[in-house]
C-alpha cells in the first residue's frame, strides 16, 4: 500500500469529447491543458483521444514530457515564456503565449538559431490583472512580432477568472474580438487563433448568441474535474471523479473533542476550530500538506476533515469501522489535485480500461 493518486483515462477521455462536441457547434476548438497532472502523456493522450486539437501546459519540462505522443500535437505554453527558457520553449513549444517585447526578442533569436519559425499569441488585459497586455500597446507589440523574422503572430488570447474571479461575457469577449479584427485590417493578415481563455469560459461560450471570434479555449480544469471554476459546480453530464487520493491509516484513537492547554499559533498558522464537547474517534492518515490541500480533499461520506499537517490528516471517522493499516480514498478539488500530482511522495497511478 502507499500514498497514491489515481486517474482513470476514460473518464479524461470523456469529459474531453463531451466538451469538444458542445463547442464544435460554436466554432470553438479545445486545446486540453495538463499542467494540473504535471504534463502526463497519459492524460495528454486521453485528451487528445477525446478531439482536443492541441496540448498546453505552463511548464516546459511538462511540455518536454509530452513529445513523444503519436500524431505530434500543437504543444502550447500558456504561461510567458522565461527568457532564461527560451530555447527550450522554442524547442518543445509550437505556440506561446506572449506579453513582453524583450522575450519576443529572445524567442526570435532562439529559433532563428534552430532555423525554426516559432507561433506568437498576444495576451491581453482585460480585467483580470493577471497576464495581458494593455489595449492601448497592443498594435505595437503586434507591429513587434510581425517585425521577428523567424517568430510568426498566430493570434491573440485572454485569460479571465484565474487571479481576480472576473467573469467572461459578451463585453470582455467582445473587445477581444474587435482586437483580432483590428490587427487582421492593419496588417493585411488571417490570424490562426483568437482564444477566449479558460474553464471558466465555457458557461459563457455554450451559452451565448454569438461566440464573435473566439475560436479556441484552454481547457483543464473541466476536463480534469468535470467542474465549472467559476462557481466549482459540476457540469451536467461530465465525470467529477477522474482522481482519486487513498492514503493510509497509522493512527485511531477516542479522543477529547477539544484541544486543552494554552494555545497559540499551529504550523501552517491559526488552528481549526474544533467543534463539540465530547469525544471524537479519530483517526491520522500518512498525507501532509507536503502531499495536497486539505482545502480541496473530499473525504467519503460521513468522515470529517480536523486539520492537516505538513505530514499528518486528521480525520474525524465517527462510527466507520476504520483501523490501523486501513485506506481511506479522497476526491479532490483543483489544489488538492495539483499539490498531490507535484508531490514526490504520492504515486501517480493511470488506468484505461476500453
Amino acid at each position: 500500500m502507499t500514498l497514491r493518486i489515481e486517474t482513470d483515462l476514460d473518464k479524461i477521455e470523456q469529459n474531453t469529447r463531451i466538451l469538444v462536441d458542445r463547442l464544435a457547434l460554436t466554432g470553438i476548438r479545445v486545446t486540453g491543458v495538463t499542467k494540473a497532472a504535471l504534463g502526463s502523456p497519459g492524460v495528454g493522450a486521453a485528451m487528445l483521444r477525446g478531439g482536443a486539437r492541441g496540448l498546453g501546459d505552463s511548464r516546459v519540462p511538462n511540455l518536454a514530457r509530452m513529445a513523444g505522443l503519436d500524431a505530434s500535437p500543437p504543444r502550447t505554453l500558456i504561461r510567458s515564456p522565461m527568457l532564461s527558457q527560451v530555447a527550450q520553449v522554442v524547442d518543445f513549444a509550437d505556440v506561446s503565449l506572449n506579453t513582453e517585447a524583450v522575450v519576443l526578442a529572445a524567442l526570435n533569436q532562439a529559433a532563428a538559431q534552430q532555423h525554426r519559425t516559432h507561433a506568437v499569441v498576444l495576451m491581453v488585459e482585460l480585467g483580470d490583472l493577471r497576464e495581458g497586455i494593455s489595449l492601448d500597446d497592443l498594435p505595437a507589440a503586434a507591429r513587434t512580432v510581425l517585425g521577428h523574422s523567424a517568430l510568426r503572430l498566430a493570434g491573440v488570447g485572454a485569460n479571465l477568472a484565474c487571479q481576480s474571479g472576473v467573469v467572461p461575457d459578451d463585453r470582455n469577449m467582445g473587445v477581444l474580438t474587435g482586437l483580432a479584427n483590428d490587427i487582421e485590417a492593419r496588417h493585411g493578415i488571417s490570424l490562426d487563433i483568437v482564444s477566449g481563455g479558460n474553464s471558466a469560459n465555457l458557461n459563457w461560450a455554450l451559452h451565448t448568441h454569438d461566440v464573435g471570434r473566439i475560436d479556441e479555449l484552454r481547457l483543464g480544469e473541466a476536463i480534469l474535474l468535470g467542474l465549472d471554476p467559476l462557481y466549482r459546480t459540476a457540469i451536467p453530464g461530465l465525470h467529477t471523479d477522474a482522481f482519486t487520493l487513498t492514503a493510509e491509516v497509522i493512527e485511531v484513537a477516542t479522543k477529547p473533542a477539544q484541544p486543552w492547554g494554552d494555545r497559540a499559533q499551529a504550523a501552517f498558522g491559526h488552528a481549526p476550530v474544533r467543534t463539540g464537547n465530547s469525544t471524537v474517534r479519530q483517526a491520522i492518515l500518512a498525507l501532509g500538506r507536503q502531499d495536497s490541500d486539505p482545502d480541496g480533499l473530499q473525504p467519503p461520506e460521513g468522515i470529517t476533515i480536523l486539520g492537516m499537517s505538513s505530514d499528518h490528516l486528521v480525520v474525524d471517522v465517527a462510527d466507520h469501522p476504520v483501523e490501523v493499516g486501513d485506506e481511506i480514498a479522497f476526491g479532490v478539488g483543483y489544489g488538492a489535485l495539483v499539490r498531490a500530482m507535484t508531490s514526490p511522495f504520492v504515486t501517480k497511478i493511470e488506468h484505461r480500461l476500453s
